[in-house]
């Protein structure tokens, strides 16, 4: 079964189709820079890799230059869309209404379109990709796999905040938490590694990359997660604040006086490794950076140990709610690529976790997950299938 896989954000499309039977990713690719000057689509298979310069006005353009680009004759890898038996689109947000993946009919476009509030920046580019597959690829059933659906069976005490009740009812103010499906991939896979069954484990996961976020996994279901109502909240990130006293922004906005959507930008694309660093959100620069000498080396330097501090303190903190550590799981760009980070982690907390505890870098694949969950929740709809 050919299983084609969407994450579309503001302004790409990425991509990648699965050969679900053979266990192999049969393309991948992105198309970039959409609606934008200087649009350019960047394909990859196992017949070679390809760029070229394209005209992309919008996501429909750029789902048909996907579909093109798979069944082209020359760097193609399937004779036809019609090959395609179902589409996976990775959606931020589907608030508390989605537990699980699920087929997308109006009805969760509907919901989908609501939840728009929560995430603008994200649900809009994958609605759109979804209508433009809707009239590309009409007869292929599609699956929506949402990053806050594996965090829905955190309990009332971990998502709800110290806010009016009332809050919550009209606004649906509350921790949903990001990255589910990621954790929930890790997750599954650590409890291949460790030869263990998931429902038995206590695991804490890691995913660092440009946006981070923790997770507590107890016996395969999250029950506390460090992204809150949006992913600004928990861990310093590459451009993001993480945790901060709310009375800071209160403060920035007297002093500064400067507007609502300036301190947004700010906490959003202005701090977190960059803004702290004073070099780059980029992990890499700012080790180097560490090894320099000067004011620079300083700043990066902090900026190590505050990231790595609260990584330690969330573990502490997950540990304490599971009543237990069997492991801790580093994933994403961050998680996979810097094994100093793990060490560390394992020599500070030697004395707070079991030592039977295992530190394992496990790389995510949320593409392969989000494919299966496609596979399965179509087979389950259709005779077809």
């Amino acid at each position: 079964m050919i299983i084609l896989v969407i994450n579309c954000g503001s302004s790409s499309a990425k991509y990648q189709l699965f050969d679900i039977e053979n266990k192999r990713s049969l393309a991948r690719g992105v198309v970039e820079r959409i609606g934008q000057p200087g649009s350019r689509l960047e394909h990859q298979s196992d017949g070679g890799a390809f760029k070229s310069s394209i005209k992309c006005p919008d996501h429909y353009y750029a789902i048909e230059i996907i579909v093109d680009a798979l069944t082209d004759k020359n760097h193609g890898v399937i004779s036809s869309k019609d090959a395609i038996a179902g589409i996976g689109h990775r959606v931020v947000h589907g608030g508390e209404e989605f537990k699980h993946s699920t087929l997308i009919d109006g009805r969760v476009i509907r919901s989908i379109e609501k939840f728009s509030a929560l995430a603008p920046l994200h649900n809009p580019p994958s609605l759109a990709g979804i209508k433009a597959c809707a009239k590309i690829l009409a007869h292929v059933p599609q699956v929506a796999v949402f990053d806050t659906s594996f965090h829905q069976t955190m309990p009332a005490t971990a998502f709800m905040y110290g806010l009016p009740y009332s809050y919550y009812k009209k606004y649906g103010i509350r921790k949903y938490g990001f990255h589910g499906t990621s954790h929930r991939f890790v997750s599954e896979e650590a409890a291949r590694i460790l030869k263990r069954p998931l429902a038995s484990l206590k695991l804490v996961t890691c995913h660092l990359g440009n946006g981070c976020s923790m997770a507590a996994v107890d016996g395969g279901k999250s029950v506390d997660t460090s992204m809150g109502f949006t992913p600004l909240d928990g861990l310093i990130m590459g451009t993001r604040s993480g945790d901060l006293d709310p009375a800071v922004v209160l403060y920035i906005l007297k002093k500064e006086g400067i507007s609502p959507q300036k301190v947004n930008d700010l906490l959003n694309k202005e701090s977190g490794l960059l803004g702290i660093s004073g070099v780059s959100n980029d992990m890499r620069d700012i080790l180097k950076g560490a090894r320099l000498k000067g004011q620079g080396s300083i700043r990066c330097k902090l900026v190590l140990e505050m990231f790595a501090y609260r990584i330690k303190k969330y573990i502490g903190a997950y540990q304490a709610v599971m009543g237990g550590l069997d492991a801790v799981i580093f994933t994403a760009g961050i998680g996979e690529h810097n094994p100093w980070l793990l060490k560390k982690m394992a020599k500070e907390l030697k004395n707070v976790v079991s030592k039977k505890t295992k530190f394992l870098v496990v790389p995510t694949n949320e593409e392969l997950l989000i494919a299966k969950d496609t596979v399965e929740i179509i087979k389950g709809k259709s005779k077809n299938f």
